[in-house]
């Protein structure tokens, strides 16, 4: 659908409009120190190119202890994370006793090799967690100052289950404050940084997820998604991510919960450098749920019907995808039909132009027992005095709030929203959902930019703040999505695509994401990446 004359020159103000205002912030916002560096270290342990599945394996057959894995991956983050700032609390002591408790078990273990991997496919490999799940014995602020003292006492059913698997958790990661933007920043923990370049965002709000996994410091994750906060770090940071069919795995012991209708929205799933560990950390995470996936059953690409949407249709509100974005796509494209001899069909679908309009109505939804959800501002009051959004935003301007800029943005918003949902956007809604379903099917795979930017510079979000919706949209649609690197821009940024697929088709984004793995190369290491600094 083309745009109207009166939307192109929307848009271009609107562009003009955030230059100038990110030129002004500039001058005024604290600048980031890295005294001098420019890049991280480069990877010179080996076992820390090796994907969580085959560190289980040799630590099994004992080709190497568990001790020493951890060990390497304690040495990374030790040296990457002053300059990241991605781990915001560590747990290393207990983390090399738990790992000598696997050692000593595999050395007792009677069975064999193959009783240890039904049982503990996982055993005796790290993992590192968002700060925004319960960890026993490690905080659970999620960036909130009032929450600063709060230790959990239980782990989060999904890390839960990660452990039960033999998996130990090196430590838990920053997030954006109350997981609600696309930085990870917060007045607790501060910011954190991109692997690719440090003057660059890493996404949020599983940001420091992303940043750690990015920089080689670790191999596995876990994060939650309810508007991209998967996605947009794993692109962000070249890393893969997943965010599944809604209901799949439990969302239950993270901070914030979910109210209204956003618990039909929010996932959690897993986030990797290697797409071979994608599969076997969703059947853990999901649980007896994860048979509903199917997640064994062979997929053959060559019967699949591909598709490619390039943009939203050119919202005004939106940035215009980067033009390397379009081109990865297109190398994507070609690849595809060149290898599988399949056709790949150009999409342009309407409705996607009103992304951001339908998520924001249907996040501030009432829920079905009519009860409309927490609102931001609440969320921000936890534990201490009523905020309001314009106070705040004047303490902010003093330098005495203790909430960041893009928080105190969301709470304002909120105030503008109408208690009335829009007829024309819930129909809108509609339409795309049956769409996609019937194009889909159980055989569909479509490509879709991850968001309309490479990394940006920090804070540039504030002033594009709808660009999320290029992710949030699969949220609202319930449709399990992939996000897959492709190689790095001229910059030495890293490149994605989404890969989305029908509800409970998990295992055909799954399957793609691997093949372009092995098309375009996957993960890079940050610290041999070429491009400017």
């Amino acid at each position: 659908m083309a745009l109207t004359r009166f939307e192109r020159f929307l848009g271009r103000l609107l562009r003009a409009v955030v230059w100038m205002l990110f030129a002004v912030f500039k001058l005024f916002a604290p600048q980031q120190r890295h005294g001098g560096v420019s890049r991280l270290p480069s990877i010179t342990n080996p076992l820390l190119l090796l994907p969580a599945m085959q560190l289980a394996r040799k630590i099994r057959r004992k080709e190497v202890t568990s001790v020493e894995v951890v060990q390497a991956y304690i040495d990374r983050i030790q040296e990457v994370n002053p300059l990241i700032n991605a781990m915001v609390k560590d747990r290393f002591s207990a983390a090399l006793q738990e790992a000598a408790q696997v050692d000593k078990l595999i050395e007792e273990e009677t069975g064999g090799e193959d009783v240890l991997e039904d049982r503990l496919p996982l055993l005796g490999v790290p993992i590192t967690v968002k700060e925004a799940f319960a960890l026993q014995g490690m905080p659970n602020s999620t960036g909130l100052m009032t929450r600063k003292d709060l230790v959990s006492g239980i782990d989060a059913p999904s890390v839960a289950l990660l452990k039960r698997a033999g998996a130990i958790p090196l430590g838990v990661t920053n997030c954006s404050e109350l997981c609600m933007w696309l930085e990870s920043h917060n007045h607790l923990y501060g910011i954190t940084n991109n692997p690719y370049n440090l003057e660059r965002i890493a996404g949020g709000s599983s940001g420091g997820e992303g940043s750690i996994l990015g920089a080689g410091a670790s191999v596995i994750g876990i994060g939650s998604d309810i508007g991209g906060s998967i996605r947009i770090p794993c692109f962000f940071n070249g890393i893969f991510g997943h965010k599944p069919s809604v209901g799949i795995v439990s969302n239950d012991g993270q901070y914030p919960p979910a109210s209204g209708l956003q618990m039909g929205f929010l996932t959690t799933g897993p986030m990797c450098r290697y797409a071979e560990d994608l599969i076997p950390m969703l059947s853990i995470m999901g649980g007896p749920d994860a048979q509903k996936l199917s997640l064994s059953a062979e997929v053959d690409l060559k019967k699949l019907r591909f598709y490619s949407v390039p943009h939203n249709g050119g919202s005004p509100l939106v940035s215009p995808v980067d033009v390397e974005l379009l081109q990865a796509q297109k190398m994507v494209v070609k690849r595809i039909e060149a290898d599988l001899g399949v056709k790949v069909q150009e999409l342009f679908i309407p409705q996607l132009k009103y992304s951001f309009q339908i998520w924001g109505t249907m996040m501030s939804s009432p829920g079905k027992d009519g009860k409309l959800p927490t609102t931001f501002a609440e969320l921000l009051s936890e534990g201490g005095k009523k905020v309001w959004p314009i106070w705040e935003l004047f303490k902010w301007c003093l330098g005495f709030s203790s909430h960041t800029l893009a928080a105190i943005g969301l709470a304002s918003f909120e105030m503008f929203q109408s208690s009335h949902p829009s007829p024309f956007i819930l129909q809108q809604k509609d339409n795309l959902q049956q769409e996609l379903e019937k194009l889909l099917g159980t055989d569909g795979v479509l490509l879709y930019p991850p968001h309309p930017h490479i990394a940006p510079t920090h804070h540039y979000p504030i002033f594009t703040p709808f660009n999320f919706s290029y992710t949030g949209i699969f949220n609202i649609l319930g449709l399990p999505v992939t996000q897959c690197p492709l190689g790095l821009s001229s910059e030495g940024l890293p490149l994605g695509v989404q890969i989305v697929a029908g509800k409970l088709q998990d295992r055909l984004c799954l399957a793609t994401a691997l093949y372009l793995e092995k098309a375009f190369g996957g993960w890079r290491d940050p610290g041999k990446t070429t491009g400017k600094p």
